[in-house]
């Protein structure tokens, strides 16, 4: 659980991810054309992928991928963060990283 929390904690936005999964590249992408650039864990390549899923269900997320962080905390999987983006929410929560990202 200590490798999820450090490695959530490295940028603003962090997604938990699998390289085969869907939902994982959607939310992506729904970040990255919010002008984002998140930082993308494919815990699929990560030899303590199980510890990993099971770190981020403990944790509170209802599936294990994606798992998006913001500031640390964690948001939720897909319908989480899906749910926030419809209701207004999700803009103000990442606008501290916009700026950010479009330094790089």
């Amino acid at each position: 659980m200590d490798k999820v929390k450090r490695c959530a904690s490295e940028q603003g936005v962090v997604i938990f991810s699998k390289s085969s999964c869907c939902l994982c590249y959607t939310v992506t992408i729904l970040f990255r054309d919010l002008g984002v650039q998140p930082r993308v864990y494919e815990i699929d390549r990560d030899p303590e992928c199980r510890e990993i899923e099971k770190a981020l269900v403990r944790l509170g997320c209802n599936a294990p991928v994606p798992a998006v962080f913001i500031g640390g905390q964690l948001v939720g999987s897909t319908n989480e963060v899906m749910s926030l983006h419809l209701s207004g929410s999700l803009i103000p929560m990442i606008r501290p990283y916009q700026a950010q990202s479009s330094a790089i």
